[in-house]
């Protein structure tokens, strides 16, 4: 594929508008993941750089994601006792992302049961509005996951402060009312935080802010944690990989079928697992890709990984100089997007669809919701995938037993009409036969020896058919 100017112009300008995207975003996810708004910009860029270089998808758009957040923030609160050894989480994580796609292993990643997805997802979205609700009602944020959060909310209702609640409704309203059409020149997150922002500097100046951002390059702030630690680490470092691994490879397919392309699943997760390493290096928020800033990035243009590059070396031009500009952003307008994501995050289209399901598929989706929602990440993906295998091998097993075909009274049907048979009794078990066609595996061996056994308990002789069986 030749790379001319009108390439390089598309990828310049889905950079730049990519880029307008991710600054709200980041910021936001930064403060609600505990690391701090530049955390989330770091990331941003370093997570979106490597991503692009060493990806596998050309004109996809990395980043600090919603799912990414809660799990870091979960991290945080329950695996490290330090910002160190959270990094480290982080570290390690990306580590696990480069040896699944080294191993050639992420295509497999891909097949992760959609309930699954769907039930945790959700869960993401409703664990982000739960803890964004706080700072929408100008109340601090609270500890103990969504659960504290949920416990808090009383308490905020009741002492709601005017002011952030009026910036947050007007960041909501704006970011659910802006039109989609509109969103190719100003981006519905960017519109929604500009006018939350105007009405804390214009009006509400006595809401809270983002206060001080640190600006200038990141430093080196990974620090080698006790080997007793990587063990405790390899939990959490596992689910944040997977889960990365998972969000990234669902949004390349969504940039396939935006473009008529193919992405790598083994190379995307080896520029995710790289950039999630460098996230981790310098303390920033880690990340996967990003379905809103992909289309956006490619609906304006952005056709290779130098839109992707262009993005992060704008965010970088900017986080040097950008501190001052941020301070005064009221955290109910950046609690206001991240409401707005949230709500975009829950899959309401499977939702809608849950009295039609199938029984099993709807109990492994509202298990993994609830599990994510009140117990934490890592149950929840671990009961949700083994829930989930467990319905896919009942339903292998059902596959598998239509494959077999079993003649009980194998001569009657052979000698059919031969006078010496005429006078045998005609349901007399004598030779029977049971062809297994196609693959069988455990799934069917109990089924299959009760069904069969049947059929062929008073035999004196079965033949068995192996012919058309796959080894």
């Amino acid at each position: 594929m030749s790379y001319g100017l009108d390439t390089l112009r598309g990828d310049l300008f889905g950079g730049v508008t990519s880029m307008v995207v991710a600054l709200p975003v980041a910021l936001g996810f930064g403060i609600a993941s505990g690391m701090g708004a530049a955390a989330g910009l770091y990331g941003a860029i370093a997570v979106g750089f490597f991503a692009s270089v060493f990806g596998g998808t050309r004109s996809q758009i990395s980043g600090p994601t919603a799912p990414m957040t809660v799990a870091i923030a979960a991290v945080i609160a329950s695996h490290a006792s330090s910002l160190a050894e959270a990094l480290a989480v982080v570290v390690l994580a990306g580590l696990l992302q480069v040896l699944l796609g080294v191993s050639k292993i992420g295509r497999f990643v891909a097949y992760t049961p959609h309930v699954v997805v769907s039930g945790f997802m959700s869960g993401i979205g409703i664990i982000i509005i739960l803890m964004q609700s706080l700072p929408l009602l100008g109340a601090p944020g609270a500890t103990g996951g969504p659960m504290g959060a949920a416990r808090a909310l009383p308490a905020a209702v009741g002492g709601i402060d005017a002011g952030a609640f009026a910036i947050g409704a007007a960041t909501l309203a704006a970011g659910f009312l802006w039109p989609q059409r509109l969103s190719r020149f100003a981006p519905g997150p960017l519109v929604a935080l500009a006018a939350g922002t105007a009405l804390g500097v214009l009006w509400f100046t006595e809401a809270p802010v983002i206060g001080p951002v640190p600006t200038g390059l990141p430093t080196l702030q990974f620090a080698l944690p006790p080997v007793g630690f990587l063990l405790h680490a390899l939990p959490p470092a596992i689910i944040l990989a997977l889960l990365g691994s998972v969000d990234s490879l669902l949004t390349s397919l969504v940039a396939d079928a935006v473009t008529g392309g193919r992405h790598d699943p083994d190379r995307e997760l080896v520029g995710q697992g790289i950039g999630n390493m460098a996230a981790g290096l310098i303390g920033a928020l880690p990340g996967a890709g990003a379905t809103m800033g992909t289309v956006v990035n490619i609906r304006s243009g952005g056709s290779t990984p130098v839109s992707g590059v262009v993005r992060a070396l704008l965010l970088l031009a900017l986080v040097l100089g950008l501190g001052r500009h941020v301070e005064p952003i009221p955290l109910a307008a950046l609690a206001g997007v991240l409401v707005k994501v949230g709500w975009d995050i829950i899959d309401w289209r499977m939702l809608r669809r849950l009295l039609r399901l199938r029984r099993e598929h709807l109990v492994v989706m509202l298990a993994t919701l609830c599990l994510t929602v009140f117990v934490d990440l890592i149950t929840a993906v671990a009961i949700g995938l083994i829930a989930g295998g467990m319905v896919h091998a009942r339903r292998l097993e059902q596959l598998e037993l239509d494959s077999v075909v079993s003649v009980p009274l194998l001569e009657a049907k052979l000698f059919e009409g031969d006078e010496t048979f005429k006078e045998a009794d005609p349901l007399a078990a004598r030779v029977g036969m049971v062809a297994l066609r196609g693959t069988l595996s455990v799934a069917s061996s109990h089924r299959l020896v009760s069904v069969v056994g049947l059929d062929i308990r008073q035999h004196e002789g079965v033949i068995f058919d192996f012919s058309d069986t796959v080894y």
